[in-house]
């Protein structure tokens, strides 16, 4: 007996051990595959593209003819007074210099303006390729040689130059967005935790799921070509960070009251994971139901955020449930110093900011239900004040060198765009379908490219400016009337992604809603708890949306609106939010089981998850929050309304409207489930946990 009680103990010891070493030979596997997800990661046209587009297709069939992808920049020069004979010989000069160390295709020509003050030199070639890497480094030489002097205004625009600022600001979706991350995770942890320690444990092995997730990213992209982009790379991890402390903050807060009745930690530990760990399950498997939706998305930005996302919540979950545990139990006690708790001791007690929430919920909650869901609907009028899709030039917060060009060009050029319009057409036809370029209205010039492959290269030039109205039309005509032929270029781009984003919102939000209602419904055993659940989510979103109409024009200056945001935001608001109601009706249900009364299961539920809801609602906003620091215009309104709908769903849906419904529907809360019809008798009480 006592030898059997000895074996059980050294296992009890040996098994977080045993757990820690198959984490390193797992991150030790992991680590070269984790190192190469940066080699293909790519935010090409084609990486955001809607898959099925004319200019997804232009753009691939321009890598397939002579010299591959073309890059194309615009050199501005312009001086307010007018240009002088200094002026032109020193930008015929900077153009020749480019040309003798670079190959262009074909010689660049001086297109003056009208008005005498500007002149732009189109500069196109077939050297980087597809190489982003040596685009950016063409870019960024042409600049190093263009430069303005005595007055003289040098800017360098078009599709290449605009390309090279974005992919400077995707970069900063690596390095920069992990340390703010991880920064503002760690302020959020010690003030939670008030622990020297504590805080920086469910930290590091947050980061350690995000290295784990990366690896597993890149064999995704290996073993399926799963597109890697900057965004959908750096959404993974602030998921890993901000699902991953959320998970932890469950977990932790449970284990510290399972050790006020248990002596061994790993005892401790065990129970906690009894009590808990179907919720964090329940939960993470909505998120990532959630997330695998996008795969239904005809955008492949949004589509490739699927899978992405889904790895990065479940590499949380994995380390959240294995590795925490197991570093939690082998550091004892002494890792909640100084507030160590205690075997047989009783919390401080206190007054609950939630248990005095609940109360005002249990006294009035059909007032308190109205009052909520009145308020709700007022913020989403916002969204009638939300701005119309966002332009190309329009994307960057802080106005870079390839757009302050492509303005000055708007202004001296008038008559003609600076953004040209690609055509794709059969080799055997293109005679025919150039003459009917230039028969087309809105068509200011047009001259036959390359051709390789049966297809020949047509560019366009319209005579309006750059996604104006006029040249959308001018677009649309062109697609209608030459049948067979591919019509893309950045501003056919843009309009592709607005159309396909209106179809997948269509398609994959009622996907995302059936997916979660039915995860809820099993886990729950419910009809009722689902609805209310998944309709505040459905609530949020929206009253989050309207929060971004009344402040991102007024207060940010925002020209547009990402036209993905009202679908990303809302697949990513709908999982997390969820994923609080879990945690809260997981606990309601379970004092049901116990013989609670349905008001009293209610608020005693509100109670003992209030605190940790909050505190995960917090650290996730803020992770999400980071994104408003990005330089592009779509990071920061996704980061923006996230943010503000988590903090509306963790302080107002979760704490007032939830609990208020269902201290109002009382029992019918689990229509049609056993708990609806007839009270369960009393089972073993347990010690009531402490919130």
């Amino acid at each position: 007996m006592g030898a059997a009680r000895t074996r059980r103990t050294d296992g009890r010891r040996g098994l977080p051990w045993l757990v820690l070493g198959l984490w390193v030979v797992l991150l030790a596997v992991a680590g070269p595959f984790a190192a190469k997800l940066a080699d293909v990661q790519h935010d090409r046209a084609t990486d955001y593209l809607p898959a099925s587009a004319d200019s997804t297709q232009v753009a691939r069939l321009q890598d397939r003819l002579p010299g591959g992808e073309t890059t194309a920049l615009v050199l501005v020069y312009h001086r307010a007074g007018g240009l002088t004979a200094a002026d032109r010989t020193t930008a015929a000069q900077q153009v020749a210099t480019v040309a003798d160390r670079h190959t262009l295709t074909g010689t660049p020509k001086g297109i003056p303006s009208a008005d005498g003050t500007t002149l732009m030199y189109p500069v196109t070639t077939n050297e980087p390729g597809t190489d982003e890497k040596r685009r950016d480094t063409f870019v960024d030489d042409v600049r190093q040689v263009a430069r303005g002097q005595g007055g003289l205004t040098v800017e360098v625009g078009g599709p290449a130059a605009l390309a090279t600022d974005a992919s400077g600001v995707y970069a900063s979706l690596g390095g920069p967005l992990l340390y703010t991350t991880v920064a503002v995770v760690a302020v959020l942890l010690i003030l939670i935790y008030r622990s020297p320690l504590l805080w920086l444990v469910p930290l590091v092995v947050a980061g350690i799921g995000d290295f784990l997730a990366r690896a597993a990213a890149y064999g995704l992209n290996q073993a399926f070509g799963t597109t890697v982009s900057g965004q959908s790379a750096g959404i993974m991890t602030i998921l890993v960070f901000g699902a991953g402390t959320d998970y932890a903050l469950l977990l932790v807060s449970r284990y510290r009251e399972e050790l006020r009745r248990h002596e061994r930690p790993y005892d401790a530990m065990r129970a906690a994971l009894r009590g808990c760990g179907p919720a964090v399950l329940a939960s993470s498997g909505t998120v990532a139901a959630g997330l695998l939706c996008l795969l239904a998305a005809d955008l492949n930005s949004s589509r490739s955020m699927g899978p992405l996302g889904t790895v990065g919540v479940l590499c949380a979950l994995a380390a959240m449930l294995t590795l925490l545990p197991a570093v939690l139990v082998l550091l004892g006690r002494r890792v909640f110093w100084p507030l160590v708790p205690a075997v047989g001791s009783t919390p401080k007690a206190r007054r609950s900011l939630f248990a005095a929430m609940g109360s005002s919920a249990g006294r009035r909650p059909l007032t308190v239900l109205a009052s909520g869901a009145a308020l709700l609907g007022a913020l989403a009028l916002g969204t009638l004040n939300l701005p119309g899709p966002v332009k190309q030039l329009d994307t960057f917060v802080d106005r870079p060198d390839s757009v302050t060009a492509m303005e000055t060009l708007a202004q001296a050029y008038p008559e003609r765009s600076a953004q040209p319009i690609e055509i794709l057409t059969p080799a055997g036809g293109a005679d025919a379908v150039l003459a009917a370029v230039r028969g087309t209205r809105g068509v200011a010039g047009a001259r036959e490219g390359r051709t390789g492959g049966g297809w020949t290269e047509i560019t366009v030039t319209a005579s309006a400016p750059p996604q104006s109205a006029a040249e959308t039309a001018t677009i649309k005509e062109l697609r209608h009337r030459l049948a067979g032929s591919y019509v893309g270029g950045p501003s056919a781009q843009q309009l592709d992604l607005e159309d396909t984003d209106a179809r997948d919102r269509l398609v994959v939000v009622p996907i995302v809603l059936l997916s979660v209602l039915l995860i809820l419904i099993a886990l729950l055993r419910s009809l009722v708890a689902p609805l209310i659940l998944v309709a505040a989510v459905v609530a949020v979103w929206g009253a989050a949306l309207g929060l971004g109409g009344l402040v991102f024009g007024p207060l940010f200056g925002f020209h547009g609106t990402d036209p993905g945001l009202g679908l990303l935001s809302f697949v990513f608001l709908v999982a997390l939010g969820v994923d609080y109601g879990i945690f809260l009706m997981h606990r309601m249900r379970e004092e049901s089981l116990r013989g609670r009364e349905p008001a009293e299961a209610a608020l005693t539920a509100l109670r003992t998850t209030g605190g940790v809801i909050a505190s995960a609602g917090l650290v996730l906003a803020a992770t999400f929050a980071v994104l408003t620091n990005m330089g592009l215009v779509p990071l920061v309104e996704l980061g923006f309304v996230i943010a503000v709908g988590v903090l509306l769903d963790t302080f107002l849906v979760r704490t007032y409207l939830v609990t208020s419904a269902s201290v109002a529907l009382a029992r019918w809360v689990w229509w049609p489930g056993r708990l609806s019809r007839t009270p369960e008798a009393p089972r073993t009480r347990t010690p009531e946990p402490v919130g």
